[in-house]
């Protein structure tokens, strides 16, 4: 009992640390309580959405300040906050790592773009100092445990495909996101794909109800539960794993492979073919090579960028930094961890980007 009180104590702390500290990064020095019309400042716009992207963002927007002079103010406040932000116009563009979906497309009132910016891996991470051996996971193993089935490190399942590996007896402490998150769409998404026992209930989404566990805000709130708490395991982007030290499993794909998350696994998995409106899911590869729970992320724009006053040339500069993302800013993705679009990808985030238009007019020729 004194371990679980101090466990939870434990928790109590990172829930804090994680949603009162950095969840609510900006990429500048920027304020975000301006709103994106006329009456913003010209050389600085305003997105908004996930914190899956957010390393890369940072590093994005801050080498196009340099090279442009644009300044651009991101807010790292999750998928659903972004897509928020931009149904009530207040900023140029959104980010989210799952699709608009029915309710929230309705809620636009508009039609909204999808633009791929780069792909990346949402990867298990657990915090079991003692055990020096990176652990494998099956997809009926990792089901169960964020089923609360599983509670304990050392349960059979676990120990059947980690042979070998001294699993300890501590128990299992799950950590998820608290708010509307693309990574918890990517990761349900998956889960819902591989065990027929979570696709009947909670299934996926962006916010679900959890059978079990703690919620933190934003990656980094989740990272900070899983760091502080021993025992703990939860789902984060790639980037804040490594940039973190954490420690993550290797997971086994479709073709029984069990497969470390990297840039390249994550590539792999992205070697599909892509639809015209760019909305496709990546989870659950076919690829023998690629690592199973992968997505892209979107910035999402109103096709049409002539709404609450705009200017038309804060809607050109909106449409040129997203293509300039997709175009120099993909050498950027690899070394932040990012695996960067294929070249089938970057030709139909071309097309939908020449389909923006500001009064019925094409914004790039």
């Amino acid at each position: 009992m004194k371990k679980l009180a101090l466990a939870a104590l434990v928790l109590t702390t990172a829930i804090f640390a994680g949603c009162s500290g950095n969840s609510n990064k900006s990429a500048t020095d920027s304020t975000s309580n301006s709103t994106a019309s006329s009456g913003s400042d010209a050389n600085t716009l305003l997105g908004a959405g996930s914190t899956f992207v957010y390393p890369l963002f940072s590093k994005l927007f801050a080498q196009y300040n340099t090279e442009t002079g644009i300044k651009v103010n991101y807010q790292s406040i999750g998928s659903g906050g972004g897509i928020l932000q931009l149904t009530n116009k207040t900023i140029d563009f959104g980010d989210s790592d799952a699709p608009l979906n029915d309710d929230q497309t309705k809620k636009m009132g508009a039609d909204v773009l999808h633009i791929p910016m780069c792909s990346g891996a949402v990867v298990i991470s657990y915090n079991l100092p003692e055990v020096k051996s990176t652990l494998k996971l099956s997809p009926d193993v990792l089901a169960n445990i964020f089923l609360g089935k599983i509670t304990k490190w050392n349960d059979p399942q676990i120990a059947k495909v980690n042979q070998g590996v001294t699993l300890p007896e501590t128990g299992i402490f799950i950590a998820h996101r608290s708010d509307g998150s693309g990574t918890t769409n990517i990761f349900t998404t998956y889960l819902s794909k591989v065990s027929a026992a979570w696709n009947t209930s909670p299934g996926k989404g962006s916010a679900i109800n959890w059978p079990v566990g703690i919620g933190g805000k934003g990656n980094e709130g989740v990272a900070g539960l899983i760091k502080q708490t021993p025992g703990a395991i939860g789902y984060i982007e790639l980037s804040y794993a490594i940039q973190n030290k954490m420690t993550f499993a290797d997971l086994q794909n479709k073709s029984g492979n069990f497969i470390k998350p990297s840039v390249e696994s994550t590539s792999a998995a992205g070697n599909i073919t892509i639809p015209d409106d760019a909305k496709v899911l990546l989870s659950n590869t076919d690829a023998a090579n690629g690592y199973p729970i992968s997505g892209f992320t979107w910035a999402l724009i109103y096709k049409e960028q002539n709404y609450t006053g705009r200017t038309l040339d804060r809607a050109q500069k909106v449409v040129k930094l997203l293509w300039w993302n997709i175009h120099e800013g993909q050498k950027y993705c690899k070394d932040l961890n990012y695996a960067p679009l294929s070249p089938a990808a970057v030709t139909v985030a071309e097309k939908i980007l020449k389909s923006a238009t500001y009064d019925g007019k094409p914004l790039l020729p």
